[in-house]
């Protein structure tokens, strides 16, 4: 950036070029994504306004957990496996849920195993 800007009159050129900063006031802030939470603890965040976009800054303590994903099997999907693989309720429902829900490769597996 600019070396020896003190920031009063950073602000000001910031101001005349139509660009607004403003500090939140934040405890702590999460991102959630598909695979991991990104948690940023004791967080100092800047709303800088730009033609009429909003943006983020964000400093702090950064730590990282993985998300657990939660599968829901519907008893219609259960049913639908069962019928089309003739294997019983639990076994269908077990190939459901190491399939991630995928009723095609619940069914192949269950006639891979079939064919033992």
């Amino acid at each position: 950036m600019m070396p020896n800007i003190d920031p009063r009159t950073m602000r000001n050129m910031m101001a005349k070029m139509g660009i607004k900063s403003s500090e939140i006031n934040a405890e702590k802030v999460s991102i959630e994504c598909p695979t991991k939470v990104i948690i940023i603890d004791n967080p100092q965040v800047t709303l800088i306004e730009a033609q009429g976009v909003k943006s983020f800054q964000i400093t702090g303590e950064i730590s990282e957990k993985e998300r657990s994903v939660v599968i829901e099997i519907s008893e219609e999907d259960v049913k639908l496996v069962m019928e089309k693989s003739g294997a019983g309720e639990d076994e269908s429902r077990k190939a459901l849920a190491e399939a991630n829900g995928d009723i095609a490769a619940a069914i192949l597996s269950l006639a891979g195993k079939e064919g033992q």
